[in-house]
C-alpha cells in the first residue's frame, strides 16, 4: 500500500523531467488528458510505489519507473518491463492486483502479488 499528499506531485510536476524520469508515454498521456492531471499522477506515483512493496523490491535507488506501467479504467492494470519483471518473475509473481483511489488531498494504491498457484 501506499498513500501520498496530490500537492507534492502537484509541485513535482513542476519540476523539469519528473513526468519523463517517473511515467511512461502512455501514462503522460491519460493524466494529461484528465481535468486535474496531479490527481492522476499521483494515483499513479503511489500504485509504482505498492507494485514495488508487494513485489518485495523496495523504492531502491536501482528502481525503474518507468518499467512499471499503470494501464487501464476503471480497473487498473499492471504491465512490467524490465528489471522489474525479470525480478517479478524471480518472485513468482505472476499477476498484480491493483486498487488506486484519490481525494481531494491523498492518492493511494494497494497493490497484491499473486503467485501462479494463488
Amino acid at each position: 500500500m501506499d498513500l501520498i499528499e496530490i500537492a507534492r506531485v502537484r509541485r513535482a510536476l513542476e519540476r523539469p523531467r519528473f513526468r519523463e524520469r517517473c511515467f511512461t508515454e502512455a501514462e503522460r498521456a491519460y493524466c494529461d488528458s484528465r481535468p486535474n492531471p496531479a490527481q492522476h499522477y499521483a494515483a499513479r506515483f503511489a500504485a509504482k510505489e505498492a507494485v514495488g512493496k508487494a513485489l518485495g523490491f523496495g523504492v531502491a535507488r536501482a528502481w525503474a519507473w518507468r518499467e512499471v506501467e499503470i494501464a487501464g479504467r476503471p480497473k487498473p492494470a499492471v504491465s512490467l518491463s524490465g528489471r522489474m519483471r525479470a525480478w517479478a518473475q524471480k518472485q513468482d509473481a505472476a499477476q498484480i492486483d491493483l486498487s488506486m483511489t484519490h481525494s481531494r488531498e491523498l492518492a493511494a494504491a494497494v497493490a497484491v502479488a499473486l503467485s501462479v498457484g494463488d
